[in-house]
């Protein structure tokens, strides 16, 4: 498994969109919207992958002067419970970590928030409600 960051628009965007469609949009009967998308040509895109084929990936957008909101994290179900999430949110951190970046927070999905426990995120605040699903803002200091 490779991971790398990758570029808005590129080949390797367009399989991160689609994967992301099809794990976190599509079940709640959402799909992206072109001004969506082009909000994210300044963010830092990461995938994981085995050869040419997408297994994972999250966007890192800025929070202002220090910190970073990692989102839209996503693996693909055929390969969940495989260490790519861990390995994604890893490389995600030393990646901010390189850039300057003091911490990353997140609205975690409240069905995702003891896997982002296991690596050191922290609950802040009561739980709240972003497309219809119940979430949690996280975040941990690097």
């Amino acid at each position: 498994m490779g991971l790398k960051q990758i570029d808005h628009g590129s080949a390797d965007y367009w399989k991160m969109v689609q994967l992301r469609l099809k794990i976190l949009r599509q079940p709640l009967g959402l799909d992206f919207s072109e001004e969506e998308l082009l909000k994210e040509k300044n963010d830092i895109l990461i995938a994981a992958f085995d050869e040419d084929k997408l297994m994972g990936c999250c966007v890192l957008c800025k929070n202002g002067d220090d910190s970073l909101r990692l989102r839209q994290m996503a693996v693909d179900v055929q390969m969940q419970r495989n260490g790519i999430g861990a390995s994604i949110i890893f490389f995600a951190e030393n990646l901010a970590r390189d850039k300057g970046y003091k911490k990353i927070i997140m609205h975690a999905r409240q069905t995702a928030v003891s896997f982002y426990e296991k690596f050191g995120f922290q609950k802040k605040g009561d739980e709240f409600y972003e497309l219809n699903l119940p979430h949690i803002l996280m975040e941990k200091s690097l």
